[in-house]
């Protein structure tokens, strides 16, 4: 660590740092922003400002836990979701930029099928509540209930619903348990979907740092598909919608799990932007 007398300096030092330890030099800039407590903007109206001593030394600690393989996401305690922030910690799966494509075509069917705007929905395996309060968010009329098997999740998603002002139900339980008694208009879930086998090459500070019952699952990381889609048919309304996220090599097997499950239905695969298998929706009419 060297001594930065100006706001700029420190980034240049940071960033160069990150990249000789194999990480994402725009880390810096998330990490000092959140340092300092500034938005991107106001960072860059003050790059030639100078950056006190003991604000240096308290970036310079995050930077250094950051190469270590800590997530930025872990160190600023915050993600961006959907356009909103939602707090996370180690109890819970980081949101990725892929869910978001979940959320973008679960309302594009709910349009079309629940015009008025009020479906029931449930979000299995909520982690920190990102599906179930962004689908609140933006269907204020629609009675959203999310489950999860961690009571430390659950704590986060009640967090971050509060702190959003959704109106969101939360069930303590494993899958479908908690919402079994009741139909449902559209059920979604992103559910832990990476084979134990695959654990050698992911990257640290996913292996390393998140929780691993949101991250693994038996039988390649297909077992919780296959047991929510044999439990489905009994929870879910006609029409209705089942969304779920899945591993890029998944998409035959969980589309087979619900055309089992629901052999009248339009069940298909959906890329994500970077033109990976990404979604099996179910559309049950």
């Amino acid at each position: 660590m060297t001594n930065r007398k100006y706001i700029f300096e420190a980034l240049q030092g940071a960033s160069s740092f990150l990249k000789s330890n194999g990480r994402e030099e725009a880390a810096a800039r998330i990490i000092l922003q959140h340092e300092l407590g500034l938005s991107h903007a106001g960072l860059l109206a003050s790059m030639r400002e100078e950056l006190e001593e003991e604000k240096f030394r308290e970036f310079w600690d995050k930077i250094e836990l950051h190469a270590s393989g800590t997530p930025v996401q872990h160190i600023t305690g915050t993600e961006e979701f959907y356009g909103r922030s939602f707090r996370v910690n180690a109890q819970v799966l980081i949101p990725r930029p892929e869910t978001e494509e979940l959320i973008e075509e679960t309302l594009k069917i709910a349009a079309r099928y629940f015009p008025e705007g009020n479906p029931s929905i449930a979000d299995i395996g909520t982690g920190s509540g990102v599906i179930a309060i962004t689908m609140k968010c933006e269907l204020p009329a629609a009675k959203v209930t999310a489950t999860d098997i961690s009571e430390e999740a659950l704590a986060v998603a009640k967090d971050n619903a509060k702190r959003l002002n959704a109106d969101v139900a939360f069930e303590s339980g494993d899958l479908l348990e908690p919402v079994k008694e009741r139909k449902w208009d559209i059920v979604l879930s992103n559910p832990p979907y990476i084979g134990y086998e695959e654990a050698p090459d992911l990257s640290d500070s996913v292996r390393d740092f998140e929780p691993h019952t949101a991250l693994f699952a038996e039988n390649e990381g297909l077992a919780l598909y296959e047991k929510m889609a044999a439990g489905l048919p009994e929870i879910v309304d006609k029409p209705s919608i089942i969304g779920f996220e899945i591993g890029y090599a998944q998409g035959e097997a969980v589309r087979a799990f619900l055309k089992a499950a629901f052999p009248e239905a339009n069940v298909y695969v959906k890329k994500d932007i970077n033109k990976k298998d990404r979604m099996v929706f179910c559309i049950n009419e």
